[in-house]
């Protein structure tokens, strides 16, 4: 139970500063992304807060063996860059620029009801459920 609560705030918080930040606005997203047009830069100062809290908070978990609430302490173990951590970076990238959403402020935007964030919710997941079927083919053979 404690869990949950802590994930539904958690996210709760994340999904407020989506909508506060501009980022499940994809004009705005957009208009970031357009460095050749009319560059909106102020995603970036979004962006530059939020690495500056995850580079924060990584180095308080790396010190820690219990999360706050408890449970043992999950970080990735994997720092090496590869074919497939590049292709991933790049089809995010391309689905980003066309759509003007990544995951979170997808389902932010679909929340508040954008028809457009359903058509990219709805690839999203079938993307997800492509991937898992390529992998689970790939694990068998």
């Amino acid at each position: 139970m404690k869990y949950s609560l802590a994930s539904l705030f958690a996210g709760l918080v994340f999904g407020f500063g989506l909508i506060v930040s501009g980022m499940a606005n994809p004009e705005k997203v957009l208009g970031f992304l357009d460095i050749a047009g009319l560059w909106d830069p102020s995603l970036a100062f979004v962006m530059g807060g939020a690495i500056l809290v995850g580079v924060l908070a990584f180095a308080v978990a790396r010190k820690r063996t219990l999360s706050f609430l408890g449970f043992n302490m999950k970080l990735p173990g994997h720092t090496h860059i590869d074919k497939r951590l590049v292709l991933g970076g790049l089809m995010f990238g391309v689905g980003w620029g066309i759509a003007g959403f990544c995951p979170g402020p997808g389902l932010v935007a679909l929340g508040a009801g954008e028809t457009k964030a359903a058509v990219f919710v709805t690839a999203m997941v079938a993307g997800m459920a492509i991937f898992e079927v390529i992998e689970r083919n790939r694990a068998k053979a």
